[in-house]
């Protein structure tokens, strides 16, 4: 049987992976093997983490429309609600930017919802 030498692409494949490994912590930079899994399990954690990114920055502009809003003795609920009801159509991030920058033209957009 003829003898298969597969330097050259077996060696730009591992080193892909393990360019990708690098600055893991022991083995999981150095080994082959090892680096593999470990590259596999962070692509997993790369793809959950950008699904979780947006329900955390949603839950954050929520938290901080509803802290806003509560200087007015209103709730976060009632606030959005009325705010559909007037047909304002600011999303949640822009509404929490408001807040926190822009307090005037904020309590304006409460004056208009009360």
């Amino acid at each position: 049987m003829v003898r298969v030498k597969r330097g050259n692409i077996a060696r730009k494949r591992r080193n892909k992976i393990l360019k990708r490994a690098k600055g893991f912590f022991g083995a999981h930079s150095n080994s082959f093997r090892i680096a593999n899994q470990q590259v596999l399990k962070s692509l997993r954690y790369e793809y959950v983490g950008r699904k979780t990114k947006k329900r955390v920055f949603r839950q954050l502009w929520i938290i901080r429309i509803n802290a806003a809003v509560k200087k007015y003795d209103l709730c976060y609920s009632q606030f959005i609600f009325k705010l559909k009801q007037a047909s304002i159509l600011l999303n949640r991030k822009m509404l929490s930017q408001l807040a926190i920058l822009d307090p005037k033209a904020f309590s304006s957009l409460i004056a208009i919802v009360k």
